[in-house]
Order: C-alpha cells, then sequence, then structure tokens
C-alpha cells in the first residue's frame, strides 16, 4: 500500500490528520485480517511551496523541511499513527525520478520544450499520447480545457501537457538543483509518487491511497507516468484499488491551508485529548465528508468516555499493547454461542471493517459491547468482554491506555496531580473527622476547576471534566 503524504513546510492540520489515521487504520486491519502489508507513506520535501517559504525565511531547504518531519512525526504518534514501514523522502529519489522520465521519452510520451529564446525548457509529458488518461477520474481530454488546471506554458505541445522535469530559474536556490539528460533542474510532483513507489512495491502493488483532492490530476497523472513507463513492460495496471478519504470541512467549505480556514493537529490537542480526534475521525466514513467543531469533538469525547468507562467498570484499569494481532470475527463470535448479544456485536464488527472499512458501524459495535459489560454481572465474564472489546478496538487503535490515564487526560486542569491527590487526601480526613462541609467544599472546588471525584468502594478517583 502506497498512501500520499505530507509536503512538509508547515504544520499538519486536521486534513492531514485524517489521512494519516484513515490509512493507519487501514494497515492494521489488514494485518489483523492475516495479510501481510508493506505500508510505505512518502515525504514530499521539494516543491514549489516548500522553496517559497525556505527563501522567505532565508533557511536551507533542509533545514526547513527536517523540522516539519519532525513536527510531523510527533502529530502522528500523539494520534497513535503506527509508522509505515517505508518513509520516502522524495529528494533521496531523483535518480529514479529520472530513469522514469527516461524510459517516457523512449516510449514516445514525454519531450522536452524549447523556451522562446530557443533555449531548452522543461521537460513535460504528452498527455494525448496516453491513451487512457482519465480512467480514474473519468474525465475526458475534452472536457479538459486550456486553463481549468494548468496555466499555458511556452513550449508545451498542449496546455493539457504536465511537467516531468523542471528547468531552474536563475533566481532558484542551489541546494533544488540537480543534473539531468535535459539540464540542471528538479522533478515535477507527479513523478516523485510514481518513482518511490514502483521502486519501494513494484511496477504494480495492491493498494493506493491519499487525500480525494489527489484522485485528479495528482493520481491520474501517476497513473499515466507509471503505466507509461512500465505498462507495456507488466501487461498490468499501475494499482490494483484506489483509495480516496473525503474531506474535513468547516462551515460546508473544504478545511485547506489556502483558504486560511485550518486547524492544526498541535492546536487541536491543546484543547481535546489526541484519542479523542482519533475516534472523531474514525466516527465518520473515510470517504464521507468530515465535519469539524468543537461541539463535535466534545461529543467524540462524550462517546470515548463511555467505552472507557465500560472498561473501567469491568475493574480493567491497566495498559493495552500496541501489538499486532489476527482477528478472525467470525471464529470468536462462534466461541460465544450462549451469549448471542455478544456474538451479534462481535460479527457485527468484523462484518463492518470488512465492508470497505466501515469504522462508524464498527464503533456502533464496540458501544453495543460496552452495553452488555455493563450490565453483565458475572466478574470474569465482564472481564472477558472488556478485554475482547479492548481487542477489538485496537484495530482502530482505540482503548490503549489505562481509563484512569485517559480520565485524567485530555482537557487542561489547573492543578497538577500530585495536587489534586493532596486535595482528596484532605478530603478523606475531612470525612473521617465527620467535617463534611469541608469535604463538600473540596469536592465542590475542584469541580470548578473542572475536575470531577467519583467515590466508590475501592476510594476516590479523579477525572477531567
Amino acid at each position: 500500500m502506497y498512501v500520499c503524504g505530507m509536503t512538509v513546510y508547515d504544520f499538519c492540520h486536521v486534513g492531514h490528520a485524517r489521512v494519516m489515521v484513515v490509512f493507519d487504520v487501514v494497515s492494521r486491519w489488514l494485518r489483523a485480517r492475516g495479510y501481510e502489508v508493506t505500508y510505505v507513506r512518502n515525504i514530499t520535501d521539494i516543491d514549489d511551496k516548500i522553496i517559497k517559504r525556505a527563501v522567505e525565511n532565508g533557511e536551507p531547504i533542509a533545514a526547513l523541511t527536517n523540522r516539519f518531519i519532525q513536527a510531523m512525526h510527533e502529530d502522528a504518534r500523539a494520534l497513535g499513527v503506527i509508522d509505515p514501514d517505508h518513509e520516502p523522502r522524495a529528494t533521496d529519489f531523483v535518480p529514479q525520478m529520472l530513469d522514469v522520465i527516461d524510459a517516457l521519452k523512449k516510449n514516445g510520451l514525454a519531450y522536452q520544450a524549447a523556451c522562446a529564446d530557443g533555449s531548452a525548457g522543461d521537460v513535460n509529458f504528452a498527455v494525448r499520447e496516453f491513451p487512457g488518461y482519465g480512467k480514474l477520474s473519468g474525465k475526458s481530454l475534452d472536457e479538459l480545457r486550456a486553463g481549468e488546471r494548468v496555466a499555458v506554458n511556452d513550449g508545451k505541445r498542449d496546455p493539457l501537457d504536465f511537467v516531468l522535469w523542471k528547468q531552474t530559474k536563475p533566481d532558484e536556490p542551489k541546494d533544488v538543483r540537480w543534473p539531468s539528460p535535459w539540464g540542471e533542474g528538479r522533478p515535477g510532483w507527479h513523478i516523485e509518487c510514481s518513482a518511490m513507489s514502483c521502486t519501494l512495491l513494484g511496477k504494480h502493488f495492491d493498494i493506493h491511497g491519499g487525500g480525494a483532492d489527489l484522485q485528479f490530476p495528482h493520481h491520474e497523472n501517476e497513473i499515466a507516468q507509471s503505466e507509461g513507463a512500465y505498462g507495456i513492460e507488466t501487461g498490468k495496471p499501475f494499482v490494483n484499488l484506489w483509495m480516496h478519504n473525503g474531506f474535513v470541512r468547516v462551515d460546508d467549505e473544504k478545511m485547506s491551508k489556502s483558504l486560511g480556514n485550518f486547524f492544526t493537529i498541535r492546536e487541536v490537542i491543546k484543547k481535546f485529548d489526541p484519542e479523542v480526534v482519533r475516534f472523531f475521525i474514525l466516527r465518520a466514513h473515510y470517504r464521507s465528508p468530515l465535519n469539524y467543531s468543537d461541539t463535535h469533538l466534545e461529543d467524540a469525547r462524550q462517546g470515548l468516555g463511555r467505552l472507557y468507562t465500560a472498561l473501567a467498570g469491568a475493574g480493567i484499569d491497566d495498559e493495552w499493547p500496541n501489538i499486532e494481532q489476527q482477528m478472525d470475527c467470525e471464529a470468536v463470535a462462534n466461541e460465544f454461542s450462549d451469549h448471542p448479544e455478544v456474538a451479534r456485536s462481535i460479527k457485527a464488527f468484523g462484518d463492518a471493517m470488512d465492508d470497505d472499512f466501515n469504522t462508524p458501524i464498527a464503533i456502533a459495535a464496540l458501544f453495543d459491547l460496552a452495553t452488555i459489560i455493563n450490565k453483565e454481572s458475572e466478574p470474569l465474564l465482564r472481564k472477558q468482554l472488556a478485554r475482547l472489546m479492548r481487542a477489538l478496538a485496537a484495530s482502530l487503535g482505540l482503548l490503549a491506555r489505562a481509563p484512569t490515564t485517559y480520565a485524567q487526560s485530555g482537557v487542561a486542569v489547573a492543578l497538577d496531580p500530585p495536587q489534586i491527590e493532596a486535595l482528596i487526601a484532605e478530603r478523606r480526613a475531612a470525612k473521617a473527622g465527620r467535617d463534611f462541609a469541608r469535604a463538600d467544599q473540596i469536592r465542590a472546588d475542584l469541580l470548578a476547576q473542572g475536575i470531577v471525584l467519583e467515590d466508590s468502594a475501592a476510594g476516590t478517583t479523579w477525572r477531567a471534566q
């Protein structure tokens, strides 16, 4: 599986979070179902926006990209995203890009333009020479008029042609220039993914993913490049299955940096626990639009809390190792034939995930299990069901923490945990001394600061409100 990753010139926003979380779940579930998965998610570390930002900052390209790659990794790990098996950087694959361009030229699908002054120009892909162009997006060449998706540049034979290799401009930094048979320059964006995916996964592989905005022209161009270079050799399509996750929307507009309506991951997780953000993303089907708001995130926080409460009620308060384990839901359901409600919930989870990774239905099955756990009176069965719910949730990257840890995180509180524990101890002493007014005052003061106390036979615990 190859997924188009981030262009690293700024912090990741919630739209990027959706890409990372969605395909993390895809890889987790495929592995849980017994598939051997090689997951590649690339990094675009050379691009017009990167060059512009580095020049504005007066810093080398690598300094800028390394800083935001580190930030991206921090954000991904906060969201519980497992590292892909390979994370290639475009700048490490320039020789492979030149090989693809050379193959396209030999196959009559690429040409070098001539500039108005007679000098050698960019190397372009000849779109009309590739008979399958438009088969992914369903667009015909007649529909694609000049100016709708590319600016008409000097030397192009057709305004639909796109750049494979860009000639160096006099004002561009030295660290974005590579030698090539067609002159000093740098790769176009589309050729980067063709080279990285074909090098790491072969010229024909199973799944290619990315955001819905990449279907056209980026993925359409990848098909043209990869099949144009290697299709005759392999006799197979570039990719078996294309997957595109839907947009994140704010006020019915796509969240994007260009519109200025985006929220960075690190901004959001200052207000909400990262697992709540992950849960919020997975409560919508990956192909559907995802409407962002604090209200929806607050609703997700309450929902995730219900699942953790079921774990706590079953007497589970430990960490769950983030391990890959195979999950045959039908076989597990058969083990609970004496408990038909349990069997139905387990089977519903597996069926939902097998049906195009339908995480909203899978999460509904987790809530059904939580209800069963809460009603169950037999302690051992209750704990068994809670651990089963955790095993299912692990394939979604959820419920890995101790319930107490979750309850005490996610919302900033004014006091440190040691201070809270000291007040709990003072309240306990006040109750023992029958100073109930002081005990009630401590509870009220903590509640005013966003801290809820919960009394039980085992003692008093606290959670963020």
